[in-house]
């Protein structure tokens, strides 16, 4: 039986952990007929480690989004290795410890611009390095955490998403014409190596305990990388700027 990405390249980012939204969208990719290849930053050796859990053999490329070098280079690498691209995941997101936990009001700027740098603006700066790989088009998928909202500890990141989330509607915007879709999964709090990172994110899971119609599970992010592989596929191939809810609908509910 073919998978809904057969015969799809698809260049992987943010593979740290098994409990990565990352990991599992590269799995299910692998498994619904994908080539898939990996970036990681700082540690490429974590993220082969965590890949040979995977069901087929990936090549891991060290890639830091802020490094116009690094950039320059991936075009390259990846043509070599693949020939070209489908699709492209973004899964990067990091501030600095005094950009969150509660300390809104007194973080300095330029822990702001480190959080917008690597977790809003690298959505624009890794879609450019790829865009001479996606000749006839592809999707490009990055994961976000609702942006509607201010939730408690996740301060900076809570700006840095919202701007992610705009720069996606933009991309979608200006790539439409390269037959480039652009588009953003909002998942539901997971126990990730991002998740940890935050003071008190395990706070959220009360939130989800409470308010959420279908059951969530923040130890399964699988649903998550399934909605990033959907989005990967041909299955939508007039979306773009969307913003898809796997948060098991807590996105809908009022008081």
């Amino acid at each position: 039986m073919s998978g809904i990405l057969d015969g799809k390249r698809v260049l992987i980012t943010g593979v740290l952990m098994e409990s990565s939204i990352a990991f599992h969208t590269a799995k299910v990719a692998q498994e619904q007929g994908a080539e898939v290849i990996l970036t990681a930053f700082p540690r490429p050796t974590l993220t082969e480690r965590i890949a040979r859990k995977l069901p087929k053999p990936v090549k891991v490329i060290e890639l830091d989004v802020t490094d116009d070098e690094h950039l320059a280079r991936l075009e390259g690498i990846v043509r070599e290795e693949l020939g070209g691209l489908d699709g492209v995941v973004h899964s990067i997101g990091f501030a600095p410890q005094d950009a969150l936990g509660g300390n809104f009001l007194n973080t300095p700027f330029e822990s702001v611009a480190t959080a917008m740098h690597v977790s809003a603006f690298s959505l624009k700066s890794l879609t450019m390095a790829c865009l001479p790989l996606m000749e006839e088009g592809g999707s490009v998928v990055g994961l976000t955490f609702d942006a509607q909202f201010a939730w408690p500890q996740y301060d900076w990141m809570g700006p840095a998403k919202a701007a992610l989330e705009a720069t996606s509607r933009y991309l979608a915007r200006d790539l439409g014409e390269r037959n480039v879709r652009c588009n953003l999964i909002s998942a539901g709090p997971l126990g990730s190596m991002a998740a940890k990172s935050i003071p008190g994110f395990g706070d959220l899971a009360k939130v989800w305990d409470e308010r959420s119609p279908l059951a969530w599970d923040m130890g399964d992010p699988e649903p998550a990388g399934r909605g990033v592989v959907a989005l990967l596929s041909d299955f939508f191939p007039k979306t773009t700027g969307e913003i898809v809810h796997v948060d098991g609908g807590v996105h809908i509910m009022g008081a």
